[in-house]
C-alpha cells in the first residue's frame, strides 16, 4: 500500500555555499564511531578511503556505550537462541534473515575486535566475563572497564586507524550537507562543511566512487537525550533529501533508566546502563515497592519498552514523572568495579548508590529506523551505503534488543567492506562527474532546534495518542515557515532535525497501534492484521510517499 504523505519533506537540498575545494576519494564514510570506523577499516582493501567526522574522532555515540556487545559466546548459547531473542524483542517487525546474518556473524566479528587490540573483562579463570541485559535469555554480553565497553571499542579501533593513517584519509570537525550524483543517479560524493582553518575549511566536495553514511543517532530530536549533541540525524536527513528510502523511523527507543535531572534538564543526560539491572538493581515505585515482576515474567529484565512504560504508567498513576532504581545492596567494592563510570557519574550529582535510591525516567536513547538497507548495506540510490544507527537493516524491528547495537555497528560494516572489494579494483579512476543540483535549497533558523525538541517531547515521546502527535504535527508546520538565509552550522542541524521530526510524527501518527518502542495511548493493544507492516518513505519533488511494506 502506497500514499501520499503531507510530510513537509522533498527532494531538496541545503542551502549552502558553492564548494571552494574539492578531493578525491574511492570511498567516502561520514561517521567515525564503531559503525564508521569498521566501515573505513574494511574498505580500505578496495582503495582509497576519506573518513569524515563532524567533532573530533572519538566524540561520536560508541564511547557512551556502557553495557556491552551481544554475541553467542557463553557455553550452552547458541546464534539460535540470540536470533529468538532478537525476534522477541522486535515485535514481530525484524528482517529474520538479516537477524539470522548478524547473530551468525557475531561470534566471528568479537573476535576480529578483538584481535585488533579490544579489551574485554575477563573471569577468574581468564575467560571472557558475560553478563545479562533485558530481553536476553542467557549471558551473552560482553563488557570492558565494567561500564565502559563503548570507549574501549573506540580506543582499539582508533588504535588500527592510526596505524593506517597513510591509507585512510581523516577530515574532523566537518558536518556533512548534502549527497552528489552523477548522470545516472549513482552517488558521485558529498558535500561538506569544514568547521575551522586549515588546509581544507569551509564548504567543500569530495567525489567518490562509494558513500558509506554512518553518522549516529539522532536523539537530539527531543529534548532529553542519552546521545551526545552532534547526533542531530545529519546522514538520514541527508538521504531523505536525496530521495533514498528511509523506515521505521516510528521506532525510537527510550532507555527506561537514565538519571532524572529535574524538570528543566535538556540535552544529553546520564545513562544508567541496563546492566546495572542485569547484574540484580530493581525498580521501585514511591512506596519503595517493586512493580515490573507482576508486569512481565522477565521482570526487571523485560525487554526495553516494556520496562520504560512500566516505569511511565507506575510514575503516572503517582503523579510523578520519574521513579527509582535501587543498587544499595552492591556496596562500594562492585560499584567501583563493576560500574566505575556510572559511579563517578552518580557522585558528580550527589547521588551515593550505596546510600541513596537513584532517580531514573525513559529518554531518547536509540533509533531502531534509519535509511533502509539490504544485508549489504547497499540503499535505494546505487553507490550509496549505511550502516550503524543510522541504517534501517531490519534487525531490530520495533525496538532493539539490549547490547545488538555495537554488534550490528561491527556485522554489517564489515559487509560493506567487503561488497566495496568485490564492486571496485583499487586504483581505478573516480567516474561520474556529479550533475549540477538544481533541487530547492532549504533552510530553517536555528531557533528552530529547541521548539522542535520541545514539541517532538510533549507529543511524540514515550506517550503518544492521535490528539498529541496532531498538535506535534501542528507545531511543526509552523516552525517549518522560520526559514534563515545564513548557512551555518547551527541553521543545517535544526534543518535536518526538523525534516527527521516531521516524518518521525507523521509515521507514527499512521500507525494506529502499540508495538515495541512505539506506544499509542489510544491504541493499546497490538494489531498484526493491519500493522505487520513497515512504513517506508520516500520524497521526489512532489513530496513524501510512504509505504506499506510486509516484513519477512
Amino acid at each position: 500500500m502506497a500514499a501520499r504523505s503531507a510530510i513537509p519533506a522533498r527532494r531538496s537540498r541545503l542551502l549552502a555555499p558553492e564548494p571552494g575545494w574539492t578531493a578525491y576519494a574511492d570511498t567516502v564514510v561520514v561517521g567515525s564511531g564503531i559503525a564508521g570506523l569498521t566501515a573505513a577499516l574494511a574498505a580500505r582493501h578496495a582503495g582509497s578511503v576519506l573518513l569524515v567526522t563532524k567533532a573530533q574522532l572519538a566524540d561520536g555515540s560508541t564511547r557512551w556505550a556502557q553495557g556491552g556487545i551481544a554475541a553467542a559466546l557463553g557455553v550452552g548459547d547458541t546464534p539460535e537462541a540470540h536470533l529468538a531473542d532478537t525476534l522477541t524483542a522486535g515485535a514481530g517487525l525484524c528482517d529474520t534473515e538479516a537477524v539470522r546474518t548478524l547473530v551468525n556473524g557475531g561470534p566471528a566479528a568479537v573476535r576480529r575486535l578483538i584481535d585488533r587490540g579490544f579489551q574485554f573483562d575477563t573471569a577468574e579463570d581468564g575467560a571472557i566475563a558475560l553478563t545479562r541485559e533485558g530481553g536476553h535469555h542467557a549471558d551473552r554480553i560482553l563488557h570492558a572497564g565494567g561500564d565502559a565497553t563503548g570507549a574501549e571499542v573506540s580506543r582499539a579501533l582508533l588504535a588500527r586507524l592510526d596505524q593506517l593513517l597513510d591509507k585512510i584519509e581523516v577530515i574532523e570537525r566537518a558536518l556533512v550537507l548534502d549527497l552528489l550524483r552523477d548522470a545516472e543517479g549513482r552517488a558521485a560524493g558529498i558535500t561538506l562543511h569544514v568547521m575551522g582553518e586549515g588546509a581544507r575549511d569551509g564548504v567543500g566536495a569530495i567525489r567518490s566512487r562509494a558513500v558509506v553514511l554512518a553518522t549516529g543517532g539522532l536523539g537530539q530530536v527531543f529534548r532529553a537525550t542519552t546521545n551526545p549533541s552532534v547526533a542531530t540525524g545529519d546522514g538520514v536527513a541527508l538521504a531523505l533529501r536525496a530521495g533514498a528510502r528511509v523506515a521505521d523511523l516510528e521506532f525510537v527507543q527510550f532507555h527506561p533508566t537514565v538519571l532524572w535531572l529535574g524538570d528543566g534538564a535538556r540535552g544529553q543526560q546520564p545513562l544508567i546502563s541496563e546492566a546495572v539491572r542485569g547484574e540484580g538493581a530493581f525498580l521501585v515505585d514511591a512506596k519503595g515497592e517493586r512493580f515490573m515482576p507482576a508486569m512481565h515474567p522477565m521482570g526487571d529484565l523485560a525487554p526495553r519498552d516494556i520496562v520504560a512504560k512500566g516505569i511511565m504508567r507506575r510514575a503516572m498513576e503517582s503523579g510523578l514523572d520519574h521513579l527509582w532504581l535501587d543498587a544499595r545492596h552492591f556496596g562500594e567494592d562492585k560499584w567501583r568495579g563493576r560500574f566505575p563510570t556510572i559511579w563517578e557519574s552518580l557522585h558528580e550529582h550527589a547521588i551515593d548508590p550505596v546510600r541513596d535510591l537513584i532517580p531514573v525516567a525513559p529518554a531518547a536513547h536509540y533509533s531502531s529506523g534509519g535509511v533502509l538497507t539490504d544485508r549489504w548495506g547497499h540503499t535505494s540510490i546505487p553507490g550509496l551505503y549505511a550502516c550503524g544507527e543510522t541504517a534501517c537493516t531490519g534487525v531490530h524491528g520495533a525496538n532493539r534488543l539490549a547490547s545488538n547495537s555495537l554488534l550490528e555497528g561491527l556485522v554489517f560494516a564489515e559487509r560493506i567492506g567487503r561488497d566495496l572489494a568485490r564492486c571496485f579494483a583499487p586504483g581505478e579512476p573516480v567516474t561520474g562527474e556529479p550533475v549540477a543540483d538544481e533541487r530547492d535549497p532549504v533552510l530553517l533558523a536555528p531557533t528552530v532546534r529547541s521548539a522542535t525538541q520541545q514539541a517532538m517531547s510533549a507529543g511524540a515521546g514515550v506517550l503518544r495518542s492521535a490528539t498529541s502527535l496532531t498538535s506535534t504535527a501542528r507545531v511543526l508546520e509552523e516552525l517549518g515557515e522560520h526559514t534563515d538565509e545564513q548557512p551555518r552550522t547551527e541553521a543545517w542541524e535544526a534543518t535536518n532535525l526538523h525534516q527527521i521530526a516531521s516524518a518521525m510524527a507523521a509515521v507514527a501518527a499512521r500507525r494506529e497501534e502499540t508495538r515495541g518502542s512505539h506506544w499509542r495511548e489510544d491504541y493499546p493493544k497490538q494489531d498484526d492484521t493491519r500493522w505487520r507492516v513497515r512504513q517506508v518513505l520516500s520524497v521526489d519533488a512532489n513530496g513524501c510517499t510512504v509505504t506499506e511494506e510486509a516484513v519477512s
